[in-house]
């Protein structure tokens, strides 16, 4: 297999853009090797500028639930852009989607439209700041819940304390306000509580799928929830990753803990840029112009992003059941590979659920991102590399999720764990 040309397409990207990718984890950082450049999409496939046809499991990182270039979306898209590309005013379509996302989750009674899960994110905390008149937050090492400042924090020396910038330009006091808790850890939450009671919201990936695929345990979050209307905290659950991919009704339907917020993404966008997030009608009556907690974007609810949101929802919303079937294709991916693995004498860790998975080289069971850094990275690096010669694309990170499409067949399947069968033995083998 040629890479040349993803090689010298990186060299001249290198040039011009930092470290010639658009978002850091495209650089191929941790796995090694060069990033592939990739021409055209069709289904469950990628393909690069070398003429690489690979079966994706990344599916660019969430969105594309029916692959790529699907006939309802496309069409939708495409009879979205003859009657033009923004507004910057009102559109039917934005009330369409947003009545389909409230009829999909019982948590919601009104939701907003930004242009990315970050923009969702920043928005949902100022809102829950407003609503309850307090300045903190609590997020759970490991939940990566977008680049905006009050969000880029690292655990200081114990298990709970006040962030700490993560990245050079994030000033202290942006993040002094930001409490930090261990994921499926509730005596660190407790901890956090005892520390501050100016805590205005805490916000949780309920199925964390930016340290690998790791759920939050059903205790955890109901104990998080009680938590919370104790002390009259707002809970939001981060569904950017999540919402439609592990369950068509979010998180909530699957974990049986309800949210005041949500943030959404990925799949409401169906491959084009869309964040939101939305929640009860008292809490969203704070947000302007209703209320006085202030969010705009010229983007919002652009007629496109609509258009291609609505197409996906609506099909997967008419084809329910077919979350079963992902879910049973991402099973046997997983457990393939497991009983692999394992046959070579390598421990591996796997998880499920909906269309995501997720795998660690780990000897250990794994609930939080502790657990996760305990993971072989040298193993998984060299797994990734192995799997991208076989012609399989898999996420190339350690601390990311991969998905299924409904274009991914069960002979795609049988065939990806034949290949990482093959893969591990040379591996192994030396």
């Amino acid at each position: 297999m040629s890479t040349e040309a993803s090689s010298k397409a990186f060299e001249q990207a290198q040039s011009l853009i930092p470290g010639g990718v658009n978002s850091p984890v495209r650089a191929f950082s941790s796995v090694g090797g060069t990033p592939l450049f990739i021409t055209e999409g069709n289904g469950a496939y990628l393909t690069d500028i070398d003429g690489n046809k690979y079966v994706d499991y990344v599916q660019s990182w969430g969105p594309l639930i029916f692959g790529h270039r699907d006939e309802a979306i496309e069409a939708a898209v495409i009879e979205a852009v003859k009657h033009g590309l923004s507004f910057g005013a009102p559109t039917q379509a934005e009330t369409d989607l947003a009545q389909l996302v409230v009829s999909m989750f019982d948590s919601v009674d009104k939701i907003r439209f930004v242009s990315s899960g970050t923009e969702a994110v920043m928005s949902a905390i100022r809102l829950a700041r407003g609503f309850t008149g307090r300045d903190d937050i609590v997020k759970f090492t490991g939940c990566y819940h977008g680049h905006s400042d009050a969000l880029l924090v690292e655990a200081g020396s114990g298990a709970v304390t006040f962030g700490n910038p993560s990245s050079p330009g994030v000033p202290a006091d942006f993040t002094k306000h930001t409490l930090l808790a261990t994921y499926n850890d509730i005596e660190s939450v407790k901890k956090c509580f005892a520390d501050s009671r100016d805590i205005a919201c805490v916000i949780i990936e309920p199925i964390a799928g930016n340290m690998g695929l790791v759920p939050a345990d059903k205790e955890f979050l109901a104990e998080l929830r009680k938590i919370c209307d104790e002390n009259g905290t707002l809970l939001i659950f981060d569904e950017v990753m999540s919402g439609f991919r592990a369950s068509i009704n979010g998180a909530e339907s699957i974990t049986g803990t309800t949210p005041d917020i949500i943030t959404l993404g990925k799949v409401i966008g169906g491959g084009m840029p869309v964040g939101a997030f939305g929640g009860r009608a008292e809490i969203m009556a704070m947000l302007s112009p209703e209320g006085p907690v202030y969010q705009a974007g010229t983007l919002s609810g652009n007629p496109v992003a609509m258009a291609a949101g609505l197409a996906a929802l609506s099909k997967l919303k008419k084809n329910a059941p077919v979350m079963n079937v992902l879910n049973t294709r991402a099973k046997r991916l997983v457990e393939g590979m497991k009983e692999a693995a394992t046959e070579c004498g390598v421990t591996m860790q796997i998880d499920t659920r909906g269309s995501m998975f997720g795998f660690f080289f780990n000897e250990a069971p794994v609930k939080n991102f502790a657990d996760a850094c305990n993971s072989d990275a040298e193993l998984f690096a060299k797994f990734h590399a192995g799997m991208i010669k076989e012609g399989f694309y898999f996420a190339c990170s350690l601390y990311e999720t991969g998905f299924i499409s409904t274009a991914t067949t069960d002979e795609m399947i049988e065939d990806t764990i034949k290949a990482s069968a093959k893969v591990l033995k040379a591996i192994t083998n030396g």
